[in-house]
């Protein structure tokens, strides 16, 4: 089921984020872009280089005013024990810059509709909701590839590029500071013909 358009399913989950265990509710997020990483599992392979990745460019996310949250099957108890693992253990290494959230009954994987069944686990699914709670853009891998920090940033950019130019759109492979072209026939010709 694709659930790009529509309001992205709520949730209400407990995180781990800087020593602290506390619940964290989507809709209390409406106003912002927010970007759901879910992921596999903590203490695995590929996850780490994925939430590692993403919570390096946190800052950046932050200032375009997108909130990130990685969420999987474990509990908050592990997700606390793989942050304050070191790296060389298969750990984050002490700290991370985003919560991590714990889908521990795997209710928010089925409504994403990312539950990988015979597994048990959440998919690697993306998901960017906008301001007001809508789902943008989502990408879905199987467990063996991570996914692009850079190109959920090329998305976020390019959909809040749209969101505040009425009209506008951004073409394949769009890049902040590129051209865009407007919504019609003429907006079509005029950027094929200067591209």
């Amino acid at each position: 089921m694709c659930l790009v358009s529509n309001s992205a399913p709520d949730f209400e989950l407990e995180g781990y984020f800087k020593g602290q265990f506390e619940k964290y509710k989507l809709s209390d997020y409406k106003g912002k872009w927010v970007i759901l990483l879910f992921y596999p599992l903590d203490f695995t392979f590929v996850c780490p280089t994925e939430v590692l990745n993403f919570s390096t460019a946190a800052g950046e996310f932050s200032k375009l005013k997108c909130q990130i949250f990685g969420i999987s099957v474990d509990s908050v108890f592990v997700h606390k024990a793989w942050v304050e693992t070191k790296r060389e253990d298969g750990g984050l290494g002490g700290s991370l810059n985003y919560p991590l959230l714990s889908d521990l009954n795997k209710a928010t994987a089925r409504n994403y509709d990312i539950l990988l069944g015979n597994e048990g686990v959440a998919l690697r699914g993306l998901y960017l909701i906008n301001p007001d709670g809508m789902i943008m853009h989502s990408t879905i891998n199987s467990l063996s590839v991570g996914r692009s920090v850079t190109e959920a940033m090329r998305v976020l950019k390019a959909f809040q590029f749209v969101s505040a130019h009425d009209g506008q759109v951004c073409p394949a492979d769009w890049e902040e500071g590129k051209d865009t072209m407007t919504a019609n026939a003429e907006g079509m010709k005029k950027y094929l013909t200067d591209h």
